[in-house]
């Protein structure tokens, strides 16, 4: 019976930092999700000089021997490949927008949301103009370049535009922080948000998943904070550098971060509210959101992050683990709602 030929997209066409960092997490998925019954897995590998690299595996050395690719090349080595269906692990800009959309032209069907709404979900001021009109609470906030200072009065979160994982985000606690607040965030991107401080009652993510073209809600993760000590999350309640010089995630011990227990009374109430963000974005596959709870039990959103990489530690396979979704049943839901009636897809994932 012939195999899905699977190809996962990884690394960065914007810098090392996600290159690494969607290494990371496609190491990971290959080594989960590796079954030769039902999948050939190829890797392509993309650098920040946006040459490609077909790699055995992810390995340094293996990338390191591998003859770089340009475009033009690479595109006429993947059309002879007979590729079935993508699995994007890029997590910069142009991962998730240009090489979606080369696929896209390519015409071959990848896993996730369309690079037009990964764009949309890059920018979180227009993720949150769009929930906000399908009626999701959102802190108010306003969208500042270079030169424009804020009118919010503190407490207040400074954070860039586009930027993932806390980087470049501040907790403003007086007007005199904000000088150093902006120039920060404004050392990653050329927008910054200035938003109103929620204060903390909690603060959690919650996932939703599509099998046979219905939503599915998951559980929620919530993540350790402290309203005096830790009000809210920074880069390095996500990530870490190992020692040998790789990330490595820092919030996955089960001590910053944990899965809502489904009788928990704020899981229903935010998981009508993932519902009406997913529906509003229009998503497919699968979606994930974060929201702040204040005080008051009221949820209030601040971004999506519209990719999952299969792997293990991957946020929505960890939320789809605790209702009983394994790892390889959740990538056959994803692949079969990527493939929709295509016999072969159902025959081999059934």
């Amino acid at each position: 019976m012939p195999v899905l030929r699977i190809l996962h997209l990884v690394g960065s066409a914007h810098n090392d930092f996600y290159c690494d960092l969607s290494r990371l997490y496609a190491q990971d998925c290959l080594a989960a999700t590796a079954d030769q019954s039902h999948y050939d897995f190829q890797i392509a590998y993309i650098t920040p000089d946006r040459h490609w690299r077909f790699p055995p595996s992810l390995s340094r050395e293996d990338i390191a021997s591998t003859k770089p690719m340009t475009l033009s090349d690479a595109i006429q080595f993947l059309t002879a490949q007979n590729i079935d269906l993508v699995l994007p692990q890029m997590f910069c800009i142009p991962g998730m927008t240009q090489y979606r959309a080369l696929f896209d032209l390519l015409q071959i069907p990848y896993i996730g949301n369309t690079p037009d709404l990964m764009a949309i979900t890059a920018h979180k001021a227009k993720t949150k103009a769009i929930v906000e009109a399908a009626g999701v609470k959102v802190p108010r906030g306003e969208l500042l370049r270079q030169g424009y200072l804020p009118t919010i009065t503190p407490p207040a979160i400074v954070k860039p535009v586009s930027s993932d994982n806390s980087l470049g985000v501040t907790l403003v606690k007086e007007a005199s922080d904000y000088d150093a607040a902006l120039k920060k965030a404004f050392e990653y991107e050329d927008e910054v948000i200035v938003e109103e401080f929620i204060e903390l009652g909690r603060e959690v993510r919650c996932g939703i998943i599509v099998k046979d073209r219905e939503l599915v809600s998951l559980p929620l993760e919530e993540y350790l904070l402290d309203p005096h000590e830790k009000p809210i999350r920074n880069h390095a309640d996500k990530l870490k550098q190992t020692d040998d010089g790789n990330l490595g995630f820092a919030a996955k011990d089960n001590k910053k971060s944990w899965i809502v227990d489904l009788n928990d009374p704020i899981t229903q109430k935010v998981q009508q509210v993932a519902n009406k963000c997913h529906q509003a974005l229009g998503c497919r596959h699968y979606s994930l959101f974060d929201f702040r709870i204040d005080p008051q039990g009221q949820p209030w959103f601040l971004e999506a992050g519209l990719y999952c990489s299969f792997a293990p530690k991957s946020v929505i396979s960890s939320m789809a683990k605790a209702v009983g979704i394994p790892l390889n049943e959740l990538l056959i839901m994803a692949i079969n709602e990527t493939l929709g009636s295509n016999k072969k897809a159902l025959q081999n994932c059934s």
